[in-house]
């Protein structure tokens, strides 16, 4: 067998080195994106986001949920077992009717306070108006102030000059940033609320729409967020009051069933207008309002 040409040969070595050249400029190129401007601009909005969404979700948030049961304790008492029977389905009825109440009537006014947060005025009489149960109204203002407190002493210095939010659903504003609006809608609501405090009420729903925008949580995730929220509020309830064990509880937070479920209500409420807003399950109002009624209970009404 007899060796090639050296024309051949020396082909075939610059044929191997343009290969080289261009496999590096290749490797140069792709490492020159990953590291672009915008990829890094893109990649800290995103971890902005997230960051914010942990806060939110944070559990030790001074929000006092921890000390109501959002109807569950009197649910449970005017729904007698016997002492040998497990509460645990009676629970998964009430959570089931729990979230759907929440997502028909103050749903609308989270996304509608992160849409427009400078009513948040008019969104915080109208929800006002629109809540009859005394019990669940006013846990919904103690709520609300507790939120207000904490923009105001932990999340204003960081973010009232945030820059423009990253979700793709929030209008822009004339200035180019879609927190601003926000951002002064707050001290203007919390300035308010401090002048005539018997004229506002903080509701906790519009609340945490505005506060949600301001802190560029995306829309869905803020919505998402606020039913999840509840739902592990009523579970923590569930567990001081021995329905079931704090493990049970986690793997009802993490089942694919209840995902889904709030899925499916922040997408059938998400073209909701608070004019559209009402209550889907009338005797909830009844359960949590015949709490403060009880004679013995565990849980603030």
């Amino acid at each position: 067998m007899t060796s090639p040409p050296a024309s051949q040969q020396s082909l075939q070595d610059e044929i191997a080195s343009l290969e080289a050249r261009l496999r590096a400029a290749k490797a140069e190129l792709n490492h020159q994106q990953d590291v672009s401007p915008d990829s890094r601009i893109s990649g800290n909005e995103s971890s902005a986001a997230l960051h914010a969404l942990l806060l939110l979700s944070d559990s030790a948030l001074p929000l006092g949920s921890f000390a109501f049961s959002s109807g569950l304790e009197s649910y449970l008492a005017h729904h007698k077992q016997p002492a040998s029977s497990p509460q645990l389905p009676l629970f998964n009825t009430f959570l089931r009717l729990s979230l759907a109440t929440l997502a028909s009537t103050a749903l609308p006014y989270v996304l509608a306070g992160y849409r427009n947060p400078a009513d948040i005025e008019t969104l915080d009489n109208d929800f006002d108006a629109s809540t009859p149960c005394t019990v669940a109204r006013r846990a919904s203002i103690a709520q609300g102030r507790a939120l207000l407190a904490v923009w105001e002493r932990s999340f204003k210095t960081q973010y009232r000059h945030s820059s423009r939010s990253t979700d793709a659903h929030a209008p822009a504003e004339s200035d180019g940033s879609t927190s601003t609006i926000a951002v002064n809608a707050l001290s203007s609501f919390s300035l308010a609320l401090r002048s005539a405090p018997h004229e506002l009420h903080a509701h906790y729903p519009p609340l945490w729409g505005v506060v949600s925008r301001v802190l560029g949580v995306p829309l869905d995730q803020a919505g998402y967020l606020f039913l999840f929220s509840h739902a592990r509020t009523v579970m923590s309830a569930a567990v001081r009051a021995s329905v079931m064990g704090p493990y049970q509880a986690q793997a009802l937070l993490a089942s694919r069933e209840l995902q889904d479920r709030i899925r499916g209500l922040v997408s059938e409420g998400w073209e909701k207008m608070p004019q559209e807003a009402g209550q889907s399950v009338p005797v909830m109002d009844l359960w949590v309002g015949r709490h403060e009624k009880l004679y013995s209970r565990i849980f603030n009404s």
